[in-house]
C-alpha cells in the first residue's frame, strides 16, 4: 500500500458535501499540522496552512497553493408517506451514476438512490429518482433524517496496480497533493508559502476567492483532477491519459492559465525529469479562475491528475501521477520560483 493511499484513506474518507466540510477540514488540519507553521479557517471554512519563509520580509514573496476539498453529493427536498425520500443535487450529478448506489449521512444513515421504474429509462431526470433508507413512513424516515440533510457516496477505496480507485478522488486526491508537497519540501524555505483547502468549488467556486483575496498571493496554482481522453469512444477528444503524469492546465472554461506560470511547472518538469501533459478542458471550470481574480489579480497556474469516471462513486487516477504532481509542485515552489520573478 502507497502512502498516497495511506493518505486517501484519511481524507477521502471524511464527510464533507459543499457547504458541510467541517469533519474532512478536521481531518486535514490534524494531517498537515506537523508541515507547517501555523493554520487558521476563515469564514468561509476554507483551511489555511503557512509555512513561513527565511528571506527578508521585503524580498520574500507569497505562494498560494489550493484545492477544494469538498465533494458533490445530495440534500433532502422531501419525505413521502412512505419513509422514501427526494432529494437535490448538491454539485454536478448524472443519473447515470446514482442508479442503486449507496449514500451516507452525517450522522451514519445509509441508503440507496433508486428510479421510478415506469419512466423509460431515457426519460428519466433527478427528479424521477429518490432515495430509500428502509423507513417504513414518513415517521420512521424523520427518525433518521430531516428534509435539509446532506448525504455522500458510501463505496470503498481500493489501490490496485498502481491505480487508486473510490469516491471523491475529486478532489480529495488534490488535497492530498497538498499534504504531500507539504511533506517534501525542505526544512526552510525562502518564501511564504501557503497551502489552501477550499470549500465549496463544486457549486460555483465559492471559496478560492475569498482565500486568495486574505493572502494576496504574488503567484498561485490550484490542483484537481482533469478529465481524460484515453477511454473507448470517447465523446470528445482529450490529449490526457491516466499514468502518463501530471496534467500542467493551459486552460478550461473558467481560466486562462498564466503563460509563466505555465513555463515555471515545465522547467520543474525538465529539472526532475518528470513526464507532464498539458490539459485543455473544454468542458467544466476550476479554482484557478478565482486565483487570478483576487484583489488586483496574481498569475495563476494549475496541475491536474487525470481521472476517469469523474463524479461517479469509482473515480480512478494512477498512483505516480498523483505523487509526481507533488514532486512537480515542491519543485516550482522551492526552487523554480525562488531567484527570479516570472513575468506573467
Amino acid at each position: 500500500m502507497s502512502k498516497i493511499f495511506e493518505y486517501y484513506e484519511q481524507v477521502g474518507g471524511a464527510f464533507g458535501p459543499s457547504g458541510r466540510e467541517d469533519d474532512v477540514r478536521e481531518t486535514i488540519g490534524a494531517m498537515a499540522g506537523d508541515f507547517c507553521d501555523d493554520m487558521w479557517t476563515d469564514a468561509m471554512g476554507n483551511l489555511i496552512c503557512r509555512k513561513k519563509g527565511t528571506a527578508d520580509r521585503f524580498t520574500r514573496k507569497k505562494i498560494l497553493l489550493a484545492a477544494h476539498m469538498d465533494s458533490i453529493g445530495v440534500v433532502v427536498t422531501s419525505i413521502d408517506e412512505h419513509g422514501f425520500l427526494r432529494f437535490a443535487p448538491v454539485g454536478g450529478l448524472f443519473k447515470g451514476d446514482l442508479i442503486n448506489i449507496q449514500v451516507r449521512f452525517a450522522n451514519g444513515v445509509r441508503g440507496v438512490i433508486s428510479y421510478e421504474e415506469k419512466t423509460p429509462f431515457e426519460k428519466l431526470t433527478l427528479q424521477n429518482l429518490f432515495l430509500d433508507i428502509g423507513a417504513k413512513d414518513r415517521a420512521a424516515a424523520k427518525e433518521l433524517v430531516q428534509v435539509g440533510d446532506f448525504a455522500v457516496f458510501d463505496a470503498p477505496r481500493f489501490e490496485q496496480g498502481g491505480v487508486l480507485c473510490g469516491p471523491y478522488l475529486d478532489n480529495r486526491i488534490g488535497c492530498v497533493i497538498l499534504l504531500r508537497t507539504m511533506e517534501l519540501l525542505p526544512e526552510t524555505v525562502e518564501n511564504d508559502l501557503y497551502f489552501a483547502f477550499t470549500v465549496q468549488e463544486e457549486v460555483g467556486l465559492r471559496g478560492a476567492g475569498p482565500a486568495a483575496f486574505a493572502v494576496e498571493p504574488d503567484f498561485a496554482f490550484a490542483v484537481d483532477v482533469t478529465d481524460t481522453g484515453d477511454l473507448p469512444e470517447h465523446k470528445y477528444p482529450m490529449d490526457c491519459h491516466m499514468g502518463a503524469g501530471p496534467a500542467i492546465k493551459i486552460m478550461d472554461s473558467s481560466s486562462i492559465c498564466a503563460p509563466a506560470m505555465v513555463e515555471a511547472l515545465e522547467t520543474a518538469a525538465a529539472n526532475l525529469n518528470l513526464p507532464v501533459q498539458h490539459e485543455i478542458l473544454q468542458f467544466g471550470g476550476t479554482d484557478p479562475a478565482m486565483l487570478q481574480r483576487a484583489r488586483a489579480g496574481a498569475p495563476a497556474g494549475a496541475v491536474s491528475v487525470p481521472t476517469r469516471y469523474i463524479h461517479s462513486p469509482s473515480e480512478m487516477c494512477a498512483v505516480d501521477d498523483v505523487e509526481n504532481a507533488a514532486r512537480l509542485l515542491a519543485e516550482t515552489i522551492v526552487n523554480v520560483l525562488r531567484e527570479e520573478t516570472p513575468d506573467a
